[in-house]
């Protein structure tokens, strides 16, 4: 396990995945590193970024997030009960004060929070398209919003509804493999799940 440092400020970003503590045996309720530094380079954020993470499950994106948008602020939107007390650990060790965890379900949890300049869906309790015509619909100018997903076919729908609204937006599938150590002393590569990364941003 990663140490903490004395202040969130002080950390490189990059944080490996079991830093973040997770449910056992839901493993793999976190947006993995490589998925995650394209992810969060997608987002566009800027230190005074407000920013959404809907779905935010073990926090990993709203951690990383804070760092960049230190002077701006970070909702981290979780609806599962069970979720919420290791995603406030985890913000707590690794992200800095800007952070405010928000436990309900979107859009609903997303009315009162401030416009935001990036939003990131992890996971959407199947309301994605709600939550995207919500998101859409508060975006200022110049923001973006990126989806994580893991079936194409739901990743056409996403596609096309932000073109529709006069979106820009663009796909990436994220295609990983890790090495793995092996008993001869050699080195194999183990693939990750493919997760498609859909990106859309409002200009002006």
């Amino acid at each position: 396990m990663v140490e903490k440092l004395q202040s969130a400020s002080q950390r490189a970003l990059g944080l490996p995945d079991d830093a973040f503590e997770q449910r056992r045996p839901l493993q793999g309720q976190i947006t993995k590193r490589e998925v995650r530094a394209v992810s969060l380079y997608s987002l566009g954020l800027k230190p005074h970024s407000v920013v959404w993470d809907i779905g935010a499950g073990t926090g990993s994106i709203s951690a990383e997030a804070s760092i960049i948008a230190r002077e701006g602020a970070v909702y981290a939107v979780e609806r599962d009960e069970e979720s919420l007390p290791l995603l406030k650990k985890n913000l707590k060790r690794w992200g800095a004060k800007n952070l405010q965890v928000i436990a309900g379900e979107a859009p609903d949890a997303l009315e009162a929070l401030a416009d935001p300049d990036a939003v990131f869906v992890g996971g959407s309790g199947g309301h994605l398209t709600e939550i995207l015509n919500v998101a859409m619909e508060r975006l200022r100018d110049g923001g973006r919003i990126v989806v994580n997903l893991a079936a194409l076919e739901r990743t056409q729908d996403v596609y096309r509804l932000f073109r529709s609204a006069g979106l820009v937006a663009e796909m990436v599938m994220v295609n990983s493999s890790r090495g793995k150590d092996m008993p001869d002393g050699t080195v194999r590569l183990e693939a990750l799940n493919p997760v498609f990364v859909v990106t859309a941003r409002r200009e002006g």
